[in-house]
């Protein structure tokens, strides 16, 4: 199983995500990202000094399990909000063109994600269910 259309539709929508990354203490670090999901890999990073950040010093470091959420609230009255949720496992960071230029990015696959709402709907009386998806073979 993977992405939905809808799902698809969704991530190349949205410019911006929030990355969460380990490091070697343990201490969880999370930051908004730039992304582009190209099929097989969402891409983080780009520019020389990238490299520098602490997100890409915790997947060098080893830290290779990664949570990123990609959300957006689309009303407040009604409250309507949707999003993807999504583990996965980060690689060796790439030099290439991506979505913010020329440099190095860090392919992320996606091992298992939740995506609520793609169809935009009013909260009701239940909070909006969520879809899961394994994306590993």
């Amino acid at each position: 199983m993977s992405f939905t259309e809808a799902e698809l539709a969704y991530l190349r929508s949205q410019p911006l995500a929030r990355l969460a990354t380990v490091n070697g203490d343990g201490q969880p670090d999370v930051v908004p990202v730039a992304f582009e999901y190209d099929g097989k890999h969402l891409w983080i990073g780009g520019g020389e000094s990238v490299t520098r950040t602490r997100k890409f010093r915790n997947v060098l470091a080893g830290s290779r399990r990664i949570a990123l959420v990609v959300d957006d609230l689309v009303s407040f009255e009604p409250f309507v909000a949707r999003g993807i949720r999504i583990y996965g496992r980060a690689g060796d960071p790439v030099e290439r063109v991506g979505m913010v230029g020329p440099g190095h990015y860090i392919p992320i696959t996606p091992a298992v994600s939740w995506s609520w709402n793609m169809e935009c709907e009013p909260v009701g009386a239940d909070w909006y269910e969520s879809r899961r998806a394994d994306h590993e073979s």
